[in-house]
């Protein structure tokens, strides 16, 4: 209303210009999130990424597996939800957000640490084996069956994207450097880094990945070259001003009138939710306990892979749109995102605060 009536809009144009209005902060937001991961990217270590494959690989498989194996075996013994309903649920108990996450360990200096780097190694597979779940169920929802062939194409692809991107990142990073410097233009640096961005988030969701991480595979191979310091230097501003973009519209998209107790409709969401919380911490958590080097913290490894955010809104969307959920399924689905977004940060903090109270030898 205060809109229209400083534009002097008619109700019809109103609408029309909201919604392009909308459309043009979702696009912000999703430069702010392509952004926050290359900056990520930029500031991990690919040879501790590397060191730390491994136990990424066992904590990302054990994060996917507990939490979906729990949720979906409780929703249909517990609550005796029909079979697809309750798998489309337990893929989404799969996620992690890495971009919450990884924005933490960045505020609190711990994102080079040993437990930062297998958190982020591990959000990133958890990002890949997510797609795939997510095709799986959406598969099943589709046709009734389980395409084989989709989920090796998507194992393949991201597969080979990932260490594709690696290897000729590091073959071509002198050129990029040599480029830079001999271009005469304001900011060479920071423009050539944010076309090789853009190019492979572009490649990433063409081949039916996810773009953020297209931006993450970018800013690791950037942080190899010697202009790196400088780089993070120059990235700052630009994410300073598109990142906050991003976190401001995942809690937008939430809807906190299903966490109202005195709507008797949200009341049975409000139980499953109850359940999915429980099995979302325990099944994230747990993942800590396959850390087997000594010395970590293995509890800040499973609070790092807590937070489902926009990637569990994204199973949220789908599930909704597919009509496979119902109201009070979907109800506590996006509960469950609400709350882990939100204790993840302020415990993930606390436990990284201290190690000595926390690190298993």
């Amino acid at each position: 209303n205060f809109l229209q009536s400083l534009a002097h809009l008619s109700p019809e144009v109103l609408a029309e210009t909201f919604k392009a209005q909308s459309e043009v902060i979702s696009v912000l937001s999703e430069l702010g999130v392509i952004i926050l991961l290359f900056e990520i990217g930029l500031e991990s270590e690919l040879d501790e990424l590397i060191k730390y494959g491994v136990q990424a690989a066992v904590v990302a498989v054990v994060g996917v597996a507990v939490p979906f194996a729990l949720g979906t075996i409780g929703l249909m013994t517990i609550f005796h939800v029909a079979a697809i309903p309750a798998i489309f649920a337990g893929a989404a108990l799969t996620a992690t957000s890495i971009g919450i996450t990884a924005k933490v360990l960045s505020e609190i200096g711990q994102l080079s640490s040993k437990e930062g780097q297998i958190i982020i190694g591990a959000a990133v597979l958890d990002d890949v084996l997510g797609i795939i779940v997510l095709a799986v169920v959406a598969s099943l929802v589709k046709t009734g069956e389980v395409q084989v062939t989709n989920i090796l194409y998507l194992t393949i692809s991201a597969a080979a994207f990932l260490v594709g991107v690696i290897i000729l990142g590091r073959l071509l990073n002198p050129y990029f450097v040599s480029l830079v410097k001999s271009l005469k233009t304001r900011g060479p640096l920071l423009i050539s880094a944010l076309i090789v961005t853009f190019i492979l988030s572009y490649i990433a969701a063409a081949i039916q990945l996810e773009a953020i991480l297209g931006a993450f595979a970018a800013g690791l191979v950037l942080g190899e070259n010697e202009l790196r310091r400088e780089l993070e230097k120059q990235v700052v501003p630009i994410a300073d001003m598109f990142v906050p973009v991003f976190f401001v519209v995942v809690g937008a998209r939430t809807d906190i009138s299903v966490l109202n107790p005195f709507d008797p409709a949200n009341r049975e969401g409000l139980i499953i939710a109850s359940f999915l919380i429980v099995v979302a911490i325990i099944g994230k958590v747990a993942t800590g306990l396959t850390v087997y080097q000594s010395g970590l913290n293995r509890l800040a490894v499973g609070v790092g892979m807590i937070p489902r955010g926009e990637v569990g809104l994204v199973f949220a969307g789908v599930g909704a749109a597919s009509g496979v959920l119902s109201e009070s399924l979907d109800a506590a689905i996006i509960v469950m995102v609400i709350v882990t977004t939100f204790i993840a940060p302020p415990w993930l903090r606390s436990v990284m605060s201290k190690p000595e109270a926390t690190a298993i030898e």
